[in-house]
């Protein structure tokens, strides 16, 4: 009886490929948050039951209805709501007034003064709006690029009178 011979085995070796790695991306190479990321500022509050003196600043937003006596510089808004007092100087983005600022808006890119708005001092804002009713005793410039008023203005060509 014929021996059973095996086959011949393959002379080309078998190929196993290994599993290929997973990249994850390393939240230490993404890039620094901006302060502009699409989402909403967050907003603080004083209360209306508080009164509060000192000096805010920051890049969020602040709603005041309370009574707050201090400077406030902020890259956000901020709201005075009605019966709320703010006395101090104001720098924010966007200043809505609804109760009463005693103080200066220095700078701003649009004030907006309600019907129940109160302001004692002075306004600089590249726009501003006034709703009837609203009571203020100062001075205002609004729609100067550089706030220095009309003279930073240049007509024609420069020929005064020509």
């Amino acid at each position: 009886m014929p021996v059973p011979v095996p086959a011949p085995e393959s002379k080309e070796p078998v190929r196993v490929d290994p599993p290929k790695p997973q990249y994850a991306p390393v939240a230490a190479a993404s890039p620094v948050a901006r302060p502009d990321t699409g989402q909403p500022r967050k907003e603080s509050l004083i209360a209306p039951d508080l009164t509060i003196e000192g000096k805010i600043e920051g890049g969020g937003s602040v709603r005041v209805a309370g009574k707050f006596k201090g400077d406030v510089n902020v890259q956000g808004d901020l709201t005075i709501e009605a019966g709320a007092k703010l006395t101090g100087s104001v720098r924010a983005d966007k200043v809505t007034v609804a109760g009463e600022l005693e103080g200066n808006v220095e700078e701003s890119t649009h004030v907006e003064l309600l019907q129940t708005a109160v302001v004692t001092g002075d306004l600089k804002a590249g726009t501003l709006t006034v709703a009837a009713g609203a009571r203020m005793r100062g001075h205002a410039e609004f729609g100067w690029e550089d706030g220095k008023g009309p003279k930073a203005v240049k007509h024609g060509n420069g020929n005064a009178g020509a």
